[in-house]
């Protein structure tokens, strides 16, 4: 018992600390997991102090063009010969910018993106030093070519993060909830093979994914005027191959924990770093480069590339099967672990 002279605010300041300090997820999810994100951000934004901007340059005779923005603070630049190329790097989010020779050059960019603002003014000062007589220093040309606006970039990043998060929480929660109320013990005394009940909830969500997707696909075609080049069927094949591989991450993030509490912690903990580092918002190609072999391996990062591919560029089934590879790889692989290690009581 509390000292008597003790005020009952100080006695239940206490014990509420004591509580907190009691529940491990608590404490990681506090003081660990805002670390964990830090440090992601960093890799992604910082090199070396304030982050280059990418800048595209069309090749022009002699190179000059190039030098004058080398020259330039806080400027990286990459050399095309290709213009097709340019702009679809600058649709995919890895370059800011994309410069073209001229009197005066063309700065073009999506002013939509938060870093096409700091590449301009960067441009524009790169190429003010040289200038000569009082004519203009660029011409800024905003990209609104359907393909190449960032809405086009982050609409497949939105349905591959609506396909995770529907698989990991759907799955999840439900799982955690029956273990709670005791539920899955009842099911040990039945016939029914145990993998057919866990399969059971992976083919459900992808009843519910047919609805889910294609109300939000037919929403981004229709009112936000997204392209669509590819073929339909290898884009609900996808969708719903997926759809059975992120189930199966669902059925393991779900096959220890006791409480909603816990779980919810391990969903949270497995899909935030997947949206920072599978390119849903921004390309991965932020990240360093050694980085980039484990961003693609990732299974949201494989269901991103290949939805962007088919939807913008029209690609196939052989330009997507190293992403299918590694979505059934993730799928399969976390669907026999979870079979393994699940804990029915």
């Amino acid at each position: 018992m509390g000292s008597p002279h003790r005020s009952p605010l100080f006695e239940l300041t206490r014990v509420r600390v004591l509580l907190f300090l009691r529940e491990p997820e608590a404490m990681f999810w506090i003081f660990a997991f805002p670390l964990v994100m830090a440090v992601i951000l960093a890799f992604a934004f910082t090199n070396r102090g304030v982050a280059s901007s990418a800048v595209g340059v069309m090749e022009d005779t002699g190179g000059e063009l190039s030098r004058v923005l080398m020259d330039g603070d806080g400027i990286e630049v990459k050399n095309f010969s290709d213009l097709e190329a340019a702009t679809r790097e600058l649709a995919r989010g890895n370059l800011d910018a994309l410069v073209e020779p001229g009197s005066p050059p063309v700065i073009r960019l999506d002013e939509a993106r938060s870093d096409a603002t700091l590449a301009r003014l960067r441009v524009r000062d790169a190429l003010q030093a040289p200038l000569r007589g009082d004519g203009p220093v660029a011409r800024v040309e905003e990209v609104t070519a359907v393909g190449t606006r960032y809405i086009d970039f982050l609409f497949p990043g939105l349905i591959g993060m609506n396909i995770i998060g529907t698989g990991l929480w759907g799955i999840g929660f439900f799982l955690v909830e029956q273990r709670q109320k005791k539920l899955l013990r009842r099911m040990l005394i039945t016939p029914m093979p145990r993998w057919s009940y866990l399969a059971s909830f992976i083919s459900a969500r992808v009843v519910f994914l047919v609805l889910e997707v294609g109300i939000l696909t037919v929403f981004g075609l229709w009112a936000l005027g997204v392209p669509f080049e590819g073929s339909f069927l290898l884009f609900t094949v996808l969708c719903l191959g997926s759809a059975v591989g992120f189930a199966g991450l669902g059925l393991l993030v779900a096959a220890r924990a006791r409480r909603m509490e816990t779980v919810s912690n391990i969903i949270n903990l497995t899909m935030i770093p997947m949206w920072l580092c599978s390119g849903v918002f921004f390309s991965y190609e932020r990240f360093p480069e050694a980085l980039h072999p484990l961003c693609r391996a990732l299974p949201l990062t494989a269901l991103n590339d290949a939805l962007r591919a088919i939807m913008l560029d029209g690609e196939g089934l052989i330009h997507c099967l190293p992403q299918i590879g590694v979505l059934a790889a993730w799928g399969l692989g976390c669907f026999l672990l979870a079979l393994r290690i699940f804990r029915w009581e």
